[in-house]
């Protein structure tokens, strides 16, 4: 007699580590559990990407919550290479009694998106490009985004591909990116949402591909310190009510709307103070340099890889229309920032800039770092932090920013960044960046 194993199915939350950690349950059991969830607790938020809990940490030892399956959330793919197929749902935290857990990071982005929605009746359309490395592949040499240096790896990227499609993710393009053993995969544009939980899913697909591969997939930051580095660069654009796109304003500056331009304002007002959220490590801040393609300044520019706001380019071929194309990029970010925590940052900065109706920032050309300071103060350049402790700095300085946000969960984030800070003190770079890449 023959026996079949029940495949199993995850029940995920991703940290304030950018660690996805959960609960899983057979498949027979997932609409049993679907209602009240699985168990869980609050000193999980305060997990460092160590596996260790941050000492002292605000929540003590005592506490219980649950964690609860978000049905439309799902994500499921026989095509990794596993034994059993990838099965994961994202989840919210609760507490005991249904209502909303102060410390849940998809709650926020849905509360901040609605929110938004509630002030100015628009949506927030997104979309995560992850850059990542492959390691253990023994490849030859390639080429910076050449046919063949995505061949030699084959078939990673078909593969990768047919299981993001069956998982749900709509995946769009893979590429070998510029650096060493680096590749990019994107998704379509969807709800914020749903752009988030699609985020969670290719890291964690990827990494699954990948190791079925024989390989090891890291999103770090940087794999090395003179190494090109790893971003995750958030687009977003907007729709009204009807799903019209509500970005785009020929007649204006680079195409940006008046309303849309105080969303872009509101950022870089924030962006200093958010920085710790959407690239939330020691390596992080070795690749935020002028001239790294990633962000350096709080800078809007049209079709610059060097800024920190972006607007993307429109294609008029065949006669598309700009408007539904048109959406603006956030670039200093990594994979090691929570994909809710940094959208959430994200949109409620812009809707501060919205509140105060800020007018929509200059559209910088040229090179920041060769202006002098006064030029860089008319244009409102800041240089962004430099370390995770100044950007810390910088986030506990921002009333705003913090006010967001439940004390205690400012506490933990800042306890749990700090944390890390000192736990790394006395590496160097090179050391630094090889732990991360093992990490993530």
């Amino acid at each position: 007699m023959t026996s079949t194993v029940e495949p199993l199915v995850a029940v995920v939350t991703t940290d304030l580590s950018a660690i996805t950690r959960g609960r899983s349950v057979v498949e027979s059991k997932l609409q049993k559990i679907a209602a009240t969830g699985v168990g869980w607790l609050q000193a999980n938020l305060a997990l460092t990407p160590f596996n260790s809990v941050i000492d002292p940490n605000p929540w003590g030892s005592s506490g219980d919550l649950r964690l609860v399956p978000d049905l439309n959330a799902r994500f499921r793919t026989a095509l990794t290479g596993s034994a059993t197929p990838f099965d994961m749902v994202a989840g919210n935290i609760v507490e005991l009694d249904g209502s909303p857990w102060l410390g849940c990071t998809r709650t926020m982005l849905r509360d901040a998106l609605a929110e938004l929605k509630a002030a100015t009746g628009v949506s927030v359309i997104a979309a995560f490009e992850h850059e990542f490395n492959i390691a253990d592949a023994n490849l030859a040499p390639g080429h910076s985004l050449s046919f063949a240096a995505l061949r030699r790896a084959d078939p990673f990227a078909p593969n990768l591909m047919a299981a993001l499609e069956e998982a749900g993710v709509a995946p769009e393009v893979v590429i070998a990116e510029f650096g060493n053993e680096q590749f990019e995969v994107t998704h379509e544009p969807a709800d914020a949402l749903v752009a988030a939980d699609r985020a969670v899913a290719i890291r964690e697909i990827t990494r699954e591909v990948a190791r079925n591969a024989g390989w090891r997939a890291s999103f770090a930051p940087k794999p090395a310190p003179d190494a090109i580095g790893n971003g995750v660069h958030i687009h977003f654009s907007f729709v009204d009510e009807a799903g019209k796109p509500a970005t785009y304003d020929p007649a204006r500056p680079g195409g940006l709307s008046n309303w849309a331009g105080a969303f872009c304002a509101g950022v870089l007002r924030h962006l200093p103070a958010i920085t710790a959220m959407t690239a939330a490590s020691v390596s992080s801040y070795y690749r935020l340099k002028p001239h790294s393609w990633s962000s350096s300044y709080t800078w809007l520019a049209d079709r610059d890889r060097e800024a920190s706001l972006r607007i993307c380019p429109t294609v008029t071929i065949a006669g598309r229309d700009p408007a539904r194309q048109y959406n603006v990029e956030y670039r200093a970010a990594d994979a090691t920032g929570n994909p809710y925590l940094s959208l959430a940052a994200i949109v409620r900065a812009g809707l501060e800039g919205l509140k105060a109706k800020l007018p929509t920032p200059p559209l910088v050309s040229g090179d920041p770092t060769l202006m002098s300071e006064a030029e860089r103060a008319k244009l409102g350049l800041v240089r962004l932090p430099e370390t995770l402790p100044a950007a810390l700095d910088a986030l506990t300085a921002d009333r705003t920013v913090t006010g967001w946000f439940a004390p205690i969960f400012v506490e933990t984030f800042v306890g749990l960044k700090r944390h890390e800070t000192e736990r790394l003190a006395g590496l160097d770079p090179a050391s630094v960046c090889n732990l991360y890449r093992t990490l993530y």
